[in-house]
Order: structure tokens, then C-alpha cells, then sequence
């Protein structure tokens, strides 16, 4: 097994006795899908736990489990009924998160959010403290699309938007019937049925720059389908090609702003998502419109450049040249 792969199991096996000891006889899927895994790996770390237990490592000091059917029961712990604790910097995160859920009023159960908020500070001391000077606050604008936007979903109704594309540089206004909210990534979004692209869309929050409650109902749609956010927000579509660029210091807000499926440093070989020795990053991101990419980098005024595909990088240096030759002109 890899370093990443045992780090990725290990919190899962020391988690599972405890949380089957909490939900006797859940069902196999269920466990599975609250972990994050397939039933075949769940199975593979159940039977990995019959192996675990205390010293003498006889019958009677192994994790015992119990299999009815589909469900799975603990039979003996070996003393792993604790659940882990969190480090001061793993609470510090996780009440920065949620105090940033909590101020997007609509996206959650500000409620629910507040008593989470609770119980960590109580548990984690100074670190609440700590995590109280950084300040997580939303912008007033997206706090009311979402008011807006929760008030259109409780009454079923449809919305209508102005949308600003950040993939196309592009505003546009659009009829859309709302399905949910989702927080991902630390973002909040409208998932909704877009009538002009008569299809699911997935609308981040901070740019719908406005919004308005339609009296008319929300249409139902069969291929309303909401997006699975599993293995991440946004899965590439046949329209879509990636690039690769490379991103001095300053321009690191490209790979925030913009959705990006890798960062890493610039070496040949460097895989950590670290900045290389001059600050700088290669991130592969997706477009659907080549001009959009060269006026991206041509905005960025020399702090970006394309790395792949060639005919790009070529556009981009030939617009330079033309806006140069214009300027001597001048």
C-alpha cells in the first residue's frame, strides 16, 4: 500500500469500530457511503479490523465482528471505542468552515451550525478563540442572492438571473428553475435547470449578480438530475480542452478563481502543490473558448504564460506583437 493510500485508511479503520458501535447492524452500503468508499473497500477494511485488537493477539483480544446479511454488528471492540480527536489545528479549520457556513444564511441549517460551533469551542478551548480573529464574513451581495434564491426554493418557485461566466468573460441572463443549494469547496451554489442551455447548471453564488423570484411555478424536468459532487464539483464535458500555465506569484489567484484540476510546482517530475523556487505554478485548467484563454493570459500582463497547447501560446505572443506594433504606431 502507498504512503497516500495508508493515510487515507488508517483514520477510516480507527473511526469504524466506533462508528459501528454507534449504529448497530447498519447496513454494509450505508457505512460505506458514509465513508466515502464502495462496499468492496469497506469489506476489505472490515476484514483488515479482524486482525486488530490488543496484545496476545489471541481469540478474544481481536476486533470481533458480526455479518447478517447486508448489515454489520460489533461484537467485540478491543477498546477502540473512542473516537478520534481532533488536533488544535484540525478544530481551528473546522470552526473557521463552519462559522463561514453559518454566515451564508439559506445554504444550511444555521441552527444546526451554530450548535456544532458550540460544542467544538467547549471542547477545544483556546483554539475556538483562535479561530475567532479570522474573519469569514461573505459578501453582503451574495447573502441576499441566497436569501432570495431559499425563498424561491421553499415556494417552488422560478428564478430568473444574471450570470456572469467566468470561462467565457461573458454576463448573461437566464430562466432557471431551482432545485437546491450545495455547499462545495467552501462555496456556495445554485444547482438548477437552466431553460436556455436546457440542461443542469450549477450556479456559484458570488456571481449571480442579480436575482429574481419569478411568480410563475418552478417547472418539474425528467432529466433533472442532481449532479453527483462525490469525486469533486465539476466533471470535464466533451466541449472542454485543458491547458497548462504556468503562473508567476501574483497570478496564483487564477488557480482560486478558476476551476483547476491540478497545481503543482514547475520542475519536471514535482508533484507537491507547492510553488517552485520563484513563486512560481503550473495549473492544468479547462476551456471551452480558445480567445477566452489568450485574453485571460494577455490580461495577466506577463505573469502567466501557456505552457501547452502549442497554437496557443503561439496566439498569445502574436496578439503581444500586434498590440505592440499598434503602440509604437501610436
Amino acid at each position: 500500500m502507498t504512503r497516500h493510500g495508508v493515510a487515507q485508511r488508517l483514520p477510516r479503520l480507527l473511526s469504524l469500530v466506533p462508528y459501528l458501535r454507534a449504529r448497530p447492524g447498519v447496513p454494509v452500503a450505508e457505512a460505506a457511503a458514509d465513508f466515502g468508499v464502495d462496499e468492496k473497500q469497506l469489506r476489505r477494511d472490515l476484514e483488515l479490523l479482524w486482525m486488530c485488537g490488543l496484545p496476545g493477539y489471541g481469540p478474544g483480544d481481536l476486533v470481533d465482528l458480526s455479518f447478517a446479511g447486508d448489515t454489520v454488528d460489533v461484537v467485540f471492540d478491543a477498546g477502540l471505542t473512542r473516537p478520534l480527536r481532533l488536533t488544535t489545528t484540525e478544530a481551528t479549520a473546522l470552526l473557521v468552515a463552519l462559522r463561514m457556513l453559518h454566515q451564508s444564511p439559506g445554504v444550511v441549517d444555521s441552527d444546526a451550525v451554530a450548535r456544532a460551533i458550540g460544542k467544538i469551542e467547549a471542547a477545544v478551548g483556546t483554539a475556538g478563540e483562535r479561530a475567532g480573529v479570522v474573519s469569514v464574513e461573505s459578501g453582503t451581495d451574495e447573502r441576499e442572492t441566497t436569501a432570495v434564491v431559499r425563498g424561491a426554493l421553499d415556494r417552488g418557485h422560478a428564478l430568473r438571473i444574471v450570470y456572469f461566466t467566468a470561462g467565457r468573460d461573458a454576463v448573461s441572463r437566464r430562466d432557471v428553475d431551482p432545485m437546491r443549494l450545495v455547499v462545495a469547496e467552501g462555496r456556495g451554489y445554485l444547482e438548477a435547470w437552466c431553460r436556455r442551455a436546457e440542461g443542469v447548471r450549477m450556479f456559484r453564488l458570488d456571481r449571480v449578480e442579480q436575482a429574481e423570484e419569478l411568480p410563475e411555478r418552478a417547472r418539474p424536468h425528467p432529466e433533472a438530475e442532481p449532479t453527483d459532487v462525490t469525486h469533486g464539483l465539476f466533471s470535464p464535458r466533451s466541449g472542454h480542452r485543458l491547458a497548462v500555465l504556468e503562473l508567476d506569484p501574483q497570478a496564483h489567484w487564477v488557480a482560486e478563481y478558476y476551476p483547476v484540476d491540478d497545481v503543482r510546482a514547475p520542475e519536471e517530475g514535482v508533484e507537491a502543490p507547492l510553488p517552485g523556487p520563484d513563486g512560481a505554478l503550473r495549473v492544468l485548467i479547462r476551456f471551452a473558448d480558445p480567445d477566452w484563454l489568450v485574453r485571460l493570459v494577455l490580461g495577466l500582463g506577463g505573469r502567466a504564460r501557456i505552457v501547452e497547447p502549442d497554437e496557443l501560446a503561439v496566439a498569445v505572443r502574436e496578439r503581444a506583437r500586434q498590440a505592440l506594433s499598434l503602440t509604437d504606431g501610436a
